[in-house]
């Protein structure tokens, strides 16, 4: 088996290692220190030398607990001791000092969560933060965090991935945030490298055959009664903008601009953003009412208010289509699916969802496949014909 090549040990180094079985990887510069990695992903910096009595291997401490640059000083020492014979003990580690993982959690709260965040994004951030991560880390000098910890946090989480995987993104960010603040040195991150554990989506696409009944339903809704006109108004437009339900049930008339084709929301999950109209949906929204006194689109049931359930709605029209586990969220993924068969690419499906980054996009990246699939297949059958 080869073994691994020998390499100036750094902490940005040693934190990449990840092994399957045991090994120790030697530093280029200083002969007989190196660092033992564990499958767990727990690394120990050692130092061996061989003295009067033989050779001898001494753990001189833990990665994520002293720096790369420290554990050489105290391996320099201690292989000078291993071969004048004296004993071969590091020297102590001074304890780590400084703000907590306790105080970072609430600073991080209060100055960026508190003011940058989305109240739906506030709750899940401090729950995740206070129910999970200040109860297993908070007591810990933020310098004494290491990888073995954030490992030890994310698989005691492992029976909810997803929290887990939050979890681990939310330590990222403080610890980013922190090194912006001076809180701590730069590059001292333990979160990187941690691989997030796969956590499935349920991503349902509605065929042509059931967009049919699904609008056959909400047509006998209109006429037989079921659903408020708001309801039905909004779950069509979800089916024809594939904007997020929030966007649609907030909306206000003062940003709609039927002339242009176009809602220009001022606010939405990723912010003010312009949504562009088909011609149905400005056909829909021309044709909606408008309440003296009340600027939203969709009015609720009280004066003044905007609707703000669907769900109901949405069994009710499900039922009669016969669509029982379609959700309302997978009229947005159907619009992308629907987009994806007409041909669009990934960018400009992601402008018409409103994604931030395209890494979101990303999931419908297989049915993007397919349909280059199907592309050329029609292509070469075309091509086949000719040649025959």
């Amino acid at each position: 088996m080869t073994k691994p090549a020998m390499k100036t040990l750094s902490n940005r180094l040693v934190r990449k290692f990840t092994v399957k079985k045991d090994t120790v990887y030697w530093d280029r510069d200083l002969t007989g220190f190196g660092v033992r990695v564990y499958p767990t992903g727990s690394k120990v910096y050692i130092a061996q030398a061989r003295g009067p009595e033989g050779p001898k291997r001494v753990a001189v401490g833990r990665h994520g607990v002293i720096h790369a640059d420290q554990a050489r000083k105290r391996a320099a020492l201690v292989i000078a001791r291993i071969k004048a014979g004296e004993e071969a003990v590091p020297e102590p580690i001074k304890p780590a000092v400084g703000p907590t993982v306790a105080e970072l959690a609430k600073r991080y709260l209060a100055e960026y969560v508190s003011v940058r965040c989305k109240p739906r994004t506030v709750k899940t951030l401090r729950s995740v933060v206070l129910r999970h991560i200040v109860p297993a880390l908070g007591k810990l000098p933020l310098t004494a965090v290491g990888r073995a910890h954030v490992l030890g946090l994310h698989q005691s989480l492992h029976e909810t991935p997803a929290i887990a995987n939050q979890a681990v993104r939310t330590l990222s960010a403080m610890y980013r945030l922190a090194e912006e603040w001076g809180m701590i040195p730069e590059r001292t991150n333990p979160c990187r490298a941690i691989a997030e554990y796969p956590v499935g989506r349920r991503e349902r696409f509605l065929t042509e055959a059931e967009f049919d009944r699904l609008g056959r339903a909400l047509d006998r809704i209109e006429t037989e009664g079921g659903a408020s006109a708001s309801a039905v108004a909004a779950i069509r437009l979800l089916i024809l903008t594939g904007c997020r339900k929030s966007e649609i049930l907030t909306l206000r008339w003062e940003e709609v601009a039927l002339d242009q084709a176009e809602l220009r929301l001022s606010d939405s999950k990723t912010g003010a953003r312009v949504v562009s109209l088909s011609e149905p949906a400005v056909k829909l929204l021309a044709g909606l009412p408008r309440t003296p006194g009340n600027p939203w689109v969709l009015p609720g049931t009280k004066p003044g208010t905007h609707l703000r359930k669907l769900d109901d709605a949405w069994q009710s029209v499900r039922s009669r289509a016969g669509l029982h586990d379609v959700r309302l969220h997978d009229l947005r993924h159907s619009f992308a699916s629907r987009a994806l068969a007409l041909g669009e690419g990934l960018s400009t499906i992601g402008k018409l969802l409103g994604h931030a980054r395209i890494e979101t996009t990303s999931r419908y990246a297989h049915l993007a496949r397919d349909s280059v699939r199907e592309s050329a297949e029609r292509v070469a059958a075309s091509i086949a014909e000719d040649l025959l």
